[in-house]
């Protein structure tokens, strides 16, 4: 399968801002002061465990679209 262009550029942008709304919310999470993300003694919180859950999937999402979407431009540059 042939990628185009703007497809092969999207994808990659996605998975290269996909890591970085991610990073940030996990620095934000980790540093949660409000008590959702962790309990009076410090412990994690089943908040704390999902969201970083949903941050692990969303990394690997984001690499995966990322990489189809640099082999993309990749194979594009080659053909030109």
């Amino acid at each position: 399968m042939k990628l185009s262009r703007p497809v092969s550029w999207f994808l990659l942008a996605f998975g290269v801002w996909s890591w970085f709304i991610w990073i940030t919310f996990v620095k934000n999470l980790w540093k949660d002061g409000s008590g959702l993300a962790f309990d009076d003694a410090g412990d994690p919180t089943a908040y704390f465990w999902v969201h970083l859950t949903l941050a692990v999937a969303s990394f690997v999402l984001g690499t995966v679209v990322g990489t189809i979407g640099l082999r993309g431009v990749r194979a594009l540059r080659r053909t030109s």
